[in-house]
């Protein structure tokens, strides 16, 4: 199994490479510190907002379940990134256009076909600038090797005693699996700035004191009656909800989120150890 998303991954990076010339698209892993903290909801949220911007985006759904992006946003997905990957379907066919402009793909954890053929050369079928992750953590909260190749990883957490002490560990176990020297962290359903700031300024701290461990900033979101009302309605508050608290946080962390430096000689190897 570990070969089968391993060469998933290898994909993935043929897919960026060969999709926007010189420059590959920008891959963000979202990851949550512990459950019902809501990065699918800000998976869906930043989707629109990147495309809003112009962009086109990839969202691949790693979650199982209801509350999963593909439950939640489509009928049935017609196929999944294992089935791109192996060349079974076209990505134009396997992935549903949500909505909001971005494309939605789950990724499955049972693939079938011959693992030494999931490397395969994906075509200019996704001609795009960011893909998206909800990634899941396995039991030792490591990513998947699909995710660990990721331009940035982002951990989404919410400025609560419990959450913030979960994102530590998060944090501190990605840390160990991948050898991660700089993470994101972002604040969701914060009720104010200066409440987020802290949260993330003493994290910071603390990863850095006792991990050496940069943790960059990716933003907060504002908690917002909002996002509620958008998701009852199949939507993101973004496409809802233009004007509201939340959807301006968002367009301006995607608007940051263009400008993040991607990583620099770093191998696929390093990221699965």
């Amino acid at each position: 199994m570990n070969k089968v998303v391993s060469d998933q991954a290898d994909g993935l990076r043929c897919l960026m490479a060969q999709h926007s010339g010189v420059h590959a698209a920008h891959v963000i892993a979202l990851v949550g510190s512990s459950p019902r903290i809501g990065v699918t909801s800000v998976a869906l949220n930043l989707a629109a907002a990147l495309v809003q911007q112009g962009k086109e985006v990839l969202l691949l759904d790693e979650q199982s379940g209801a509350q999963s992006a593909t439950a939640m946003w489509t009928k049935a997905a017609a196929g999944s990134w294992s089935e791109v990957a192996v060349g079974g379907l076209p990505l134009s066919v396997a992935a549903t256009r949500l909505a909001c402009g971005a494309l939605l793909l789950p990724v499955r954890s049972r693939c079938k076909g011959d693992p030494a053929a999931m490397a395969v050369e994906l075509r200019s079928v996704f001609q795009g600038q960011v893909i998206l992750i909800d990634a899941s953590l396995d039991q030792g909260g490591a990513l998947s090797p699909l995710a660990a190749q990721a331009d940035d990883v982002v951990v989404v957490l919410r400025p609560q005693a419990a959450s913030i002490t979960a994102a530590y560990t998060c944090i501190k176990q990605l840390h160990y699996a991948h050898a991660m020297q700089r993470l994101r962290i972002m604040v969701n359903l914060a009720a104010g700035l200066p409440e987020a700031q802290r949260v993330l300024s003493n994290l910071a701290a603390t990863g850095s004191r006792y991990l050496g461990l940069a943790l960059e900033s990716a933003g907060c979101v504002a908690e917002d009656p909002y996002l509620v009302r958008a998701q009852g309605l199949k939507l993101s508050a973004v496409e809802a909800f233009q004007a509201s608290a939340a959807a301006l946080d968002f367009r301006r962390i995607a608007a940051q989120l263009l400008q993040w430096p991607r990583r620099i000689g770093v191998s696929a190897s390093a990221q699965r150890h």
